[in-house]
């Protein structure tokens, strides 16, 4: 009950802070975008280090990032290489589309219907 009453409070501090943005809709743009900053902030941190939920999502995020850092990312040279194969591949399957309906076009309009192209 208590992460449920902290989990509203984090979500009123949100609201809070857009409503400041409206509230201020005399004063600069960036006192009206700080409002939102400041709630939005505020209330991550009360979601995050105050409530189950956000301990678990703050947890997932570092496994998320450890995981991220194992990665083996390609090399320059190596996105370049697979880049040019697909465009290869894509040209030579326009090619080859464009080679089957022309056929199909004549096939079927040039003998079996006898129309004029």
């Amino acid at each position: 009950m208590a992460d449920k009453i902290k989990i509203a409070l984090a979500l009123l501090l949100l609201a809070a802070g857009i409503a400041g943005f409206y509230l201020l809709s005399g004063q600069a743009l960036v006192l009206r975008v700080l409002a939102i900053a400041i709630g939005a902030i505020a209330g991550g941190v009360l979601f995050c280090k105050k409530t189950e939920a956000g301990g678990r999502f703050v947890q997932l995020w570092r496994e998320s990032w450890m995981e991220l850092k194992k990665v083996v990312w390609p090399t320059r040279k190596e996105t370049t290489q697979v880049t040019i194969q697909v465009f290869v591949f894509v040209v030579i399957m326009a090619l080859f589309l464009f080679v089957t309906d022309k056929g199909l076009e004549w096939l079927i309009y040039g003998l079996i219907l006898k129309a004029p192209t």
